[in-house]
C-alpha cells in the first residue's frame, strides 16, 4: 500500500488524485488544498482533503516521520525550493538571486517568471495531459527526444554556482512526484553548499529552477532567567 501526498487540489491536483486512485486503488492518498471550497469539492468527489496551504503542511509534517512513500506537487510554486527555503530560513539568511542570463541561454525554450524563477521545456508545444513519457520517443512528435532534462540539467556546471536536481519520476500518465528522500537529500547538499545555488526540479521533459544564496547562520539567542 503507498501513501501518496498531492499538494495542491485544483485542476492538476485532481486530475492526479483521479488517475492515482484508479491505478492504486488501495493507496492512502491525502490532497492538500487551502481554498476550502475546494476541499469541499474533493471531500464530495470522495478523496481525503486537508484544508491548509501546501508548503506549511510539508514544513509541518516532514518534520518527523512516517513520510508518504510520494509528495505530488500540484501548485503553481516550485514546491521543492519553497520547502528547502522555508526550512533553511529557520537557521540560515535565504537569499533569491535572479537566474544568472548566461545559465538561461543554455536551457530549451526557457520561460522566465517575475520571481526570478525559470521554467524550461524541450518542448516548445502543449504536451498532451496523459503523456506516458517514454524513454526515448517523444509522444507527440514521435521523434526521439533531444535530451533527458533532469540529466541535463544535472550537467550544467558552474565554478560559483552549486547544481542541485531533483528527479521528477512519473507515477502514472501525466502524474509526476518525487519522495521525501529526494527533498532531504537536495536539502543536505544545499546545507554544505559554499556558493549559490541552483535548484531545479525536472522530468525528462519539463522542469523549473531557482537561484538563491544561503549564508551564515541566525544567532539563536537564549533567554536567561535573572535569579
Amino acid at each position: 500500500m503507498e501513501n501518496f501526498w498531492i499538494i495542491g487540489g485544483g485542476k492538476f491536483g485532481l486530475r492526479a488524485a483521479g488517475v492515482l486512485s484508479k491505478k492504486h486503488s488501495l493507496a492512502n492518498l491525502i490532497v492538500v488544498e487551502k481554498e476550502k471550497a475546494v476541499c469541499r469539492q474533493l471531500e464530495r468527489l470522495g478523496f481525503e482533503a486537508v484544508c491548509m496551504d501546501g508548503i506549511h503542511y510539508l514544513e509541518r509534517n516532514l518534520a518527523s516521520p512516517p513520510y508518504p512513500d510520494w509528495i505530488v506537487p500540484a501548485i503553481p510554486l516550485h514546491t521543492a525550493y519553497e520547502w528547502i527555503r522555508t526550512k533553511l530560513s529557520k537557521t540560515h539568511r535565504v537569499q533569491k538571486i535572479t537566474v544568472p542570463q548566461d545559465l538561461v541561454t543554455e536551457l530549451p525554450n526557457p520561460i522566465n517568471a517575475e520571481t526570478g524563477r525559470v521554467y524550461t521545456s524541450i518542448a516548445d508545444f502543449k504536451c498532451p495531459e496523459n503523456c506516458p513519457e517514454p524513454d526515448e520517443i517523444c509522444t507527440h512528435t514521435a521523434k526521439p527526444r533531444p535530451m533527458v532534462l533532469h540529466e541535463f540539467l544535472k550537467s550544467i556546471q558552474r565554478k560559483n554556482l552549486k547544481t542541485v536536481v531533483i528527479q521528477s519520476r512519473q507515477l502514472a500518465p501525466g502524474v509526476g512526484g518525487y519522495t521525501p528522500r529526494d527533498l532531504f537529500a537536495a536539502l543536505k547538499e544545499i546545507e554544505a553548499a559554499l556558493s549559490p545555488v541552483s535548484l531545479s526540479t525536472a522530468c525528462s521533459c519539463h522542469g523549473v529552477m531557482d537561484t538563491f544564496k544561503v549564508s551564515g547562520v541566525r544567532c539563536q539567542v537564549s533567554a536567561l532567567r535573572i535569579r
